[in-house]
């Protein structure tokens, strides 16, 4: 992991009346995509909008880019960061896409119009289109021509491809690498869709419920959580507790049991020595990972 933090965040609390975020603590390196998964709900979009100083958390430590969020006197690091947030607000609906742009660009000393029209003709977006008309594909495009025509060094994307054909996806992952290409650039996401943390995610945050359950390296994450299939009698008379990393032992039919570990390479070794024939064996997908972690984390509450 970089040596250097975009994104410091310190035991960060914030409550409401339905609903506690926290206590968070996170560290989002610099030079890298990391990426949140988690169910609808677990505090996403609450942790953005700190971030941007949107909403104040009641307790805790935030700093971005080198900059505490604390200090209202140092307000420059804002011009330094792109958001597209997952909804947009109905109040800009009867105003013309040119006319939000004409605006933001004053803001933005750095603006680059021969970008904006770039991103905007890989979209094929008509800015000329009042806001309120757009799908919500289009208006997400948009946005991004919007973003990233001023080369923010942070990007915040929550659920970046909402609304997206096939074809258009592909031409926003395209961009974001080439994005990431260009220097000590950093992106921080939140993504329902799998194949796209996949292939951009550098770290693997999990979130569930306003808690944070890990933060993994993505490569090392997918090759050590697997899932293997054994004969339960060959364990008969065993403490499963000593296989290493096992998060999951049950039963999968047929007299089989199913090991589900995060430390793939020693479970293996483990069941060898042990001379546990392995009949099967499958590495688990994130949406398996985070439902192991989320059952786990409500195992360790109820605890």
């Amino acid at each position: 992991m970089s040596n250097e933090t975009a994104i410091h965040i310190k035991k960060v609390e914030l409550r409401r009346d339905r609903f506690q975020l926290g206590p968070l603590s996170l560290e989002v390196p610099k030079g890298y995509v990391t990426a949140i998964v988690g169910p609808n709900g677990s505090g996403k979009s609450s942790t953005f909008r700190m971030l941007l100083d949107l909403i104040k958390p009641d307790k805790g430590e935030l700093s971005v880019l080198g900059h505490s969020i604390a200090d209202q006197k140092d307000i420059d690091w804002k011009n330094k960061i792109g958001y597209v947030p997952e909804l947009f607000g109905s109040h800009e609906n009867k105003l013309r896409a040119s006319d939000k742009t004409d605006f933001v660009q004053k803001w933005y000393p750095n603006w680059d119009v021969n970008l904006y029209r770039e991103i905007l003709r890989m979209f094929e977006v008509d800015d000329s289109i009042r806001l309120g008309k757009m799908s919500k594909g289009t208006r997400r495009k948009y946005e991004f021509a919007l973003v990233l025509a001023h080369h923010p060094e942070l990007l915040l994307l929550d659920e970046p491809s909402s609304g997206f054909d096939p074809l258009a996806w592909r031409s926003m992952m395209s961009f974001l690498h080439n994005y990431m290409n260009a220097g000590e650039r950093t992106i921080l996401m939140a993504s329902h869709i799998v194949d796209e943390v996949k292939r951009l995610a550098d770290y693997i945050v999990f979130m569930s419920q306003g808690r944070i359950l890990g933060m993994y390296e993505k490569d090392e994450l997918l090759s050590s959580w697997h899932m293997f299939y054994v004969n339960g009698r060959e364990l008969e008379g065993r403490d499963v507790r000593s296989i290493p990393g096992q998060c999951v032992v049950e039963d999968a039919g047929c007299g089989n049991l199913r090991i589900i570990t995060r430390q793939a390479l020693e479970t293996e070794r483990w069941l060898e020595q042990a001379s546990i024939e392995i009949m099967g064996r499958q590495a688990l997908d994130l949406d398996d990972i985070l439902a192991v972690l989320i059952q786990q984390d409500r195992q360790h509450i109820r605890a």
